[in-house]
């Protein structure tokens, strides 16, 4: 019996044993956890590209660090609110 064949079984077997709820309840979980994983990669990145176009403009004029750290908080502020957002949109679909 192959790998694929032993897994669909255990699969169907699992889906007999959940009730139609909790199948919905799963499905709902999964969906909003995917949801806020997809809404946070944009963030991550943005935050990972701000930062580190902040480093190298502290490096090519140290002189003017205070104010590019402080730029840079700011923007990381700001690009943060649309991982909290997504977040929000996450706890509204898991309990709506």
């Amino acid at each position: 019996m192959s790998v694929l064949a032993i897994a669909t079984q255990t699969l169907e077997l699992a889906q007999e044993a959940v009730s139609a709820d909790d199948q919905k309840a799963i499905s709902g979980a999964a969906g909003a956890g995917m949801a806020y994983g997809l809404a946070a990669i944009g963030p991550g990145i943005g935050i990972g590209y701000l930062v580190g176009q902040a480093v190298q403009a502290m490096a090519r004029q140290p002189e003017a660090a205070g104010a590019v750290r402080t730029n840079m908080f700011l923007g990381i502020a700001f690009t943060e609110a649309l991982a909290l957002i997504g977040f929000v949109v996450f706890i509204l679909l898991k309990f709506a």
